[in-house]
């Protein structure tokens, strides 16, 4: 699999990763078996770069990676997580005793003695600009309970604050062919400072797969049914905060562009593999087949300038209007 660098870590990762997400919760219920045979696959295919957080599965997701790391302790894998949503969600929250508190049970969860990278975790705006926060995540890598730390993010202003602190090694932030705003700003203002680009929700929640259509019904425990409307998290996280029936228009406005040689979640795929800056992509996924078809991307030849341009007037015309300025 190519091979791309968190400059600023000394990390180089597939260009596909894998978001684990799914393996903890809010995505219908995913078996220990399922999900030890999504890890395996996708790390067999490939991929060097797992994402989770402390808070998929209260911990879950988390502790899967965990018992999976100790089958392939030669794997060469790097692994993200994230801290900051077991909280109450205020900036005064964001202490260094609660972050050695998060990692520590990260590291057990994990059992690493020192985590890749940990990321804060959609904290609120006012984190960003607190020096007290970053001095305390300075003072995790000096401690060795950390090796580099990031932030995912809602919204571009947020990431471009975060590219501006000098020991920030990586922004997630959520990048696909029915999301373009990053690419105004800040995957330019990301490669322009040695900053990692992770992009999260590639696939809009599975809504680019094109699997989907108006009758499709989501399990109560599944966010796409509960959180349409950001009734538990940000309304972005879900759909990339698309309408589904205009995220449907769209998909099938796409459809006729998609390469025999690749599926429609492939296709949207390389859309964002395409875009310069991008360090990792990290679609989820419940099953092998659909990491081992995620990885897969990473081999494919890139979207011609047509398609690219269909993308974006696709995008232009139904979508912009909806979500461009609400992130």
């Amino acid at each position: 699999m190519e091979q791309r660098s968190f400059n600023r870590l000394g990390r180089t990762v597939g260009a596909v990763g894998l978001g684990a997400w799914q393996l903890g919760a809010d995505w219908g219920t995913v078996s220990e078996d399922d999900a030890m045979a999504v890890l395996a696959a996708a790390v067999d295919a490939g991929v060097t770069f797992l994402d989770t957080a402390d808070v998929y599965g209260d911990g879950r997701s988390e502790q899967l990676i965990g018992r999976f790391l100790r089958t392939r302790p030669d794997a060469g894998l790097t692994v993200a997580t994230k801290m900051g949503r077991r909280v109450e969600q205020r900036p005064e929250a964001y202490t260094l005793a609660n972050f050695r508190q998060w990692t520590d049970r990260s590291r057990a969860n994990l059992g690493m003695d020192t985590l890749d990278l940990v990321q804060l975790h959609c904290p609120p705006t006012a984190v960003f600009s607190s020096d007290e926060v970053f001095d305390g995540l300075d003072t995790l890598v000096a401690e060795k309970a950390i090796a580099g730390y990031g932030v995912s993010v809602e919204t571009c202003d947020q990431a471009l604050t975060a590219i501006a602190r000098p020991g920030v090694a990586s922004v997630q932030i959520i990048l696909n062919a029915v999301r373009h705003k990053p690419l105004e700003r800040v995957l330019p203002a990301a490669a322009a400072a040695g900053v990692g680009i992770i992009a999260r929700v590639p696939l809009a929640s599975g809504l680019l797969s094109g699997r989907y259509d108006e009758h499709t019904e989501f399990p109560a425990d599944d966010h796409r049914n509960f959180n349409r409307h950001g009734a538990a998290f940000d309304v972005g996280e879900t759909f990339s905060g698309v309408d589904f029936d205009r995220g449907l228009a769209a998909v099938r406005r796409l459809a006729p562009l998609v390469d025999a040689d690749r599926t429609m979640a492939q296709f949207a795929l390389r859309w964002v593999l395409d875009q310069a800056g991008v360090t990792v992509v990290i679609p989820g996924a419940r099953d092998a087949d659909q990491a081992r078809r995620n990885a897969a991307a990473a081999a494919l030849s890139p979207l011609t300038d047509e398609q690219l341009t269909a993308v974006r007037e696709t995008y232009d015309e139904l979508i912009r209007p909806q979500v461009h300025d609400r992130w």
